[in-house]
């Protein structure tokens, strides 16, 4: 069996919808109603969007619960050694509360430096001349400022070659707009850019359908999956990345359901 355009599309109208968000951290970005909350708390969001999805919901719940109703007017009213004393007692698996703070400082330079982590994206595909992944690398870099070699687990790097599972996943967040999807960002990126958010389920299930035939989930794996997605819907590449990541999350469906549409 293969995925065709009309499967994936029967699977997107089904199972494209606000009701199966949960449990997804996705579901914490629409607490809030304003682009520039959203795009914040999205990115902290997706992540610590690493282990068990009960967990990431509640370690997620815990830092945006001490921002209060406003993550952008938080960041921008608190110093950066706030972070620190406010965030010392945060621990998600193998992030600390130094960890986090880090990573909320890099969010707090980026915003008095580019007003909006939407623009410090556009600029970073300026400075690369429209290429997604070395945008992305930039990115990473300006957000992990505070970090040793400007390097975090929390935000990996394209050019370090991992999969960037999770800085893929706030990307498609913030790009595409449908019923799922947010779609925070007002500049115009197309959706033909983004890159498949590789975990384990979209690679098991790409593996499955011939869409790649690496062994490691890397960053050059999600760019021959997202290629081969391309083939499909050369305009909308990762579309189906939702509908297809519910299989083996929630219990009601399988991956033997796929072969159903």
């Amino acid at each position: 069996m293969k995925l065709t355009f009309r499967r994936l599309e029967a699977l997107y109208n089904k199972y494209n919808m606000f009701k199966y968000i949960s449990p997804d951290p996705l579901e914490l970005v629409y607490h809030f109603d304003k682009v520039r909350d959203r795009e914040i708390a999205g990115l902290i969001a997706s992540s610590l969007a690493y282990g068990n999805v009960k967990q990431i919901l509640k370690s997620v719940t815990a830092v945006l619960k001490i921002m209060g109703y406003s993550p952008y007017n938080y960041m921008k009213v608190k110093e950066i050694g706030l972070f620190y004393k406010e965030f010392s007692d945060f621990r998600h698996r193998f992030t600390s509360g130094e960890d986090l703070s880090n990573f909320l400082c890099g969010i707090k330079t980026a915003l008095n430096k580019y007003g909006s982590l939407n623009e410090l994206f556009c600029q970073s595909l300026k400075k690369t001349d429209n290429s997604f992944s070395d945008a992305a690398a930039v990115f990473s870099h300006e957000l992990n400022i505070h970090n040793k070699k400007n390097r975090s687990y929390l935000l990996p790097s394209p050019e370090h070659g991992s999969a960037c599972k999770r800085l893929m996943l706030y990307f498609r967040w913030m790009v595409r707009r449908d019923e799922v999807d947010p779609g925070c960002w007002n500049s115009r990126i197309p959706e033909s850019m983004l890159i498949m958010p590789l975990d384990i389920h979209i690679y098991k299930i790409s593996k499955n359908y011939g869409l790649t035939s690496r062994k490691q989930a890397d960053f050059r794996t999600a760019l021959e999956i997202t290629e081969n997605f391309k083939r499909l819907n050369r305009s909308d590449p990762v579309k189906y990345d939702f509908v297809l990541s519910r299989f083996g999350i929630r219990n009601e469906l399988c991956y033997d359901h796929i072969d159903q549409y």
